[in-house]
């Protein structure tokens, strides 16, 4: 799949393009420079063809940070098949500029030159000449928030994919001779694809890291694919927009995505508003949570909002002990304090690494595995039953203000993480802790490792809105 990349210096518009071309805000976009600090992949389409668009951080040696993000630019630069560079058309052109764009044709790539932020004719008049002293072969003058000549810039980008990779129209389907219907073929064809999508979609597990800034994660993301895909720094906040990236363990296709770290509300400033929202976002999407906690400090009252968050998006849940060669206290006296801090999250595995030396780290993806069957596990009706029946033999329902209360059947319906049903004479009358008992005891039944699982009491007149 061909692979585009955005490149230039800091506040260009390189997130705004992105958005445009991905057609969804997926990069954080804002006045202040210096916005984006990771690559951030998308698979979009062109014109119906699919291909890999990059949002790089913007080229800049201001500081230690932006040299790595600069250096991080550049490599995925030199790793793109197609390079758009993009500059900024309010002002005179620098020889900082033309020296990277003539660095980059030094790669014998596919280019262009995107003067950004030209609103009309008339400003692309005043100094637009002035560009054309990179010598640029494709130069394109653009204006996203007033959709200025970004259809131009995407045909040729289609342009410049391979031939073999655009999609071709798909022939015409007529009724054949053997009166196989067109009704029918589209029928098949729409439960293949659904089918196909279930499968996928199966075959995905999406991971968040979350925890507050400066515990580790994104350096904990670098461990886990294999390489240095965010931008590790002493500086706090480093990770502003929300940075993911694939790889396939065994059978399964893992999407992490490195979260911008989460300070006490009072810190919380400027871009970084912003960044907690889309934080947010991705926990709605996301299976599993990484709880990313620094074992060489003690826990702190952010630590327990941060996995609450976990609580309120009914993710499955693995807690990551970074920084473990610096631990304060011993593995037991470690999981225990976890376990005193964290009592919501009883259910949630706890393991140990070291992110900077990868110790330990690789035992992360058979335990996301492991937690993700779990978080997708059905119970079969007639299992179930049973075990509500010796549960209730065990430990029987309260009544309800002297009046009798019965389960007449469970039923789960629902995974990610399991949903059960238990219909009910008098549902209202069931309190929480016999919910917490009954989850308990499924719990001794079935391996719910890393999950939480729902109980919801309906009235028996609503057993037709779930299969028995």
């Amino acid at each position: 799949m061909t692979k585009i990349a955005l490149i230039g210096k800091p506040n260009v518009g390189k997130s705004s393009l992105f958005n445009r071309i991905a057609r969804r805000r997926d990069a954080i976009t804002s006045e202040v420079s210096g916005t984006t600090r990771d690559v951030k992949t998308a698979e979009v389409t062109v014109n119906e063809t699919p291909a890999l668009l990059v949002d790089t951080g913007g080229l800049d040696d201001s500081s230690t940070l932006f040299t790595t993000v600069k250096e991080k630019s550049l490599k995925a630069a030199k790793e793109a098949d197609i390079i758009l560079f993009m500059v900024d058309g309010k002002m005179l052109p620098s020889d900082e500029d033309k020296k990277i764009f003539f660095e980059l044709q030094e790669l014998s790539k596919k280019g262009a030159l995107v003067v950004y932020k030209r609103d009309n004719d008339r400003q692309q008049e005043e100094i637009g000449w002035e560009f054309t002293t990179f010598g640029a072969k494709d130069m394109f003058f653009l204006s996203v928030s007033h959709n200025r000549d970004t259809r131009k810039l995407i045909n040729w980008i289609e342009s410049q994919i391979p031939e073999e990779e655009r999609v071709k129209p798909e022939p015409e389907i007529v009724e054949d001779e053997d009166n196989f219907s067109l009704e029918a073929v589209l029928e098949a064809e729409a439960q293949r694809s659904e089918s196909v999508e279930e499968e996928e979609a199966d075959n995905e597990i999406k991971i968040a890291i979350i925890g507050r800034v400066n515990v580790g994660k994104s350096s904990l993301l670098n461990a886990l694919v294999g390489e240095d895909r965010s931008v590790v720094s002493e500086v706090a906040g480093t990770t502003i927009d929300p940075v993911d990236e694939q790889m396939v363990y065994e059978d399964k296709v893992f999407t992490f995505v490195d979260t911008a770290g989460i300070r006490r509300r009072g810190k919380i400033e400027g871009i970084e508003k912003f960044a907690l929202n889309r934080t947010q976002a991705m926990l709605e999407n996301a299976d599993i949570a990484l709880l990313v906690l620094d074992a060489s400090e003690e826990f702190k009252e952010l630590d327990e909002r941060i996995a609450n968050l976990v609580d309120k998006f009914e993710l499955g849940c693995i807690v990551v002990l970074n920084k473990w060669d610096k631990a304060l206290y011993s593995y037991e006296e470690s999981v225990q304090r976890v376990r005193d801090r964290f009592k919501f999250l009883s259910y949630a595995p706890v393991i140990t690494v070291s992110a900077l030396s990868k110790k330990r780290v690789h035992k992360i993806h058979d335990l996301i595995k492991k937690v993700y069957q779990s978080y997708t596990f059905r119970i079969p009706t007639s299992q179930l039953n049973e075990i509500l029946k010796r549960t209730n033999k065990k430990h029987q329902l309260p009544s309800d203000h002297g009046k009798i209360t019965k389960i007449y059947f469970g039923t789960q319906f629902d995974i990610k993480p399991p949903r059960i049903a238990l219909i009910m004479n008098r549902p209202k009358s069931l309190h929480f802790s016999y919910k917490r008992y009954l989850i308990n005891q499924l719990r001794e039944y079935f391996d719910f490792t890393g999950t939480p699982v729902i109980i919801e009491a309906k009235k028996k007149k609503s057993d037709e809105n779930f299969d028995a």
